[in-house]
This record gives C-alpha cells, sequence and structure tokens, in this order.
C-alpha cells in the first residue's frame, strides 16, 4: 500500500467510525460535508427515506469566477444551505463532518450555517 492508499484508507476508517455515531431522521436530518481540494459541498440528507433535502456547493452559479477551495467560500456555502433548510422547514441538523478535521473549511461551512440560522 503506497502513501496515497494509506491516507485514503484512512479517511474511509474515520468516515464509517463518524456514520455508525451520526443518523439522520426526519425530526433531524443529517448535514453532511464532502470535502476535496477545490470544492466543498453540502448536503441534508434524512437517512431513513435514503432522500437528500437540501443542498449547496460551490460549484453553483453564483460561485462562477471565485476562488472555492477557501474559508470564505466554504462559509457561504454554508450560509447557502442554512438559508435553504430554514426555507424547507428543517432548523435542526446533526453534523457529519465526513471523516475530515473539525478545522479550517468544514468549520467555516458550520460556522455559516449557524449564521444562517441552523442549530446543531
Amino acid at each position: 500500500m503506497n502513501k496515497q492508499q494509506a491516507k485514503r484508507a484512512g479517511l474511509k476508517r474515520r468516515q464509517r467510525r463518524v456514520r455508525g455515531k451520526i443518523f439522520g431522521t426526519p425530526a433531524r436530518p443529517r448535514l453532511r460535508v464532502v470535502r476535496s481540494n477545490a470544492n466543498i459541498y453540502a448536503m441534508i440528507v434524512d437517512d431513513t427515506k435514503g432522500h437528500t433535502l437540501v443542498s449547496a456547493s460551490t460549484l453553483e452559479a453564483e460561485f462562477e469566477g471565485t476562488k472555492t477551495g477557501n474559508k470564505e467560500a466554504a462559509e457561504k456555502v454554508g450560509k447557502l444551505v442554512g438559508e435553504r433548510a430554514l426555507a424547507a422547514g428543517i432548523k435542526t441538523v446533526s453534523f457529519d463532518r465526513g471523516g475530515h478535521i473539525y478545522h479550517g473549511r468544514v468549520k467555516a461551512l458550520a460556522d455559516g450555517a449557524r449564521a444562517a440560522g441552523l442549530e446543531f
């Protein structure tokens, strides 16, 4: 196993550990964060039905022409997903950081969602 494969295996192991403790219900869905080097994605999922209720990402039109791999963009995505969730009637969520450390862009997204009025 080379270094890249070991890194990916560690991430998968952490994702499984986090997902073993967090489950999205209709009363309290799961806010899932997916992070890549260039973009960040957030979706609110009801795990009982397996449906995505609300989503936002840096791939949307309003982020076109701006840098998307930084904390400012992550905070905007958090605010966007928070506003969309409140419009859909979702007030509380469980935060799923996806095996990533709660730091940097993941923390900025969470802070943006909280600033929009989402509780977790």
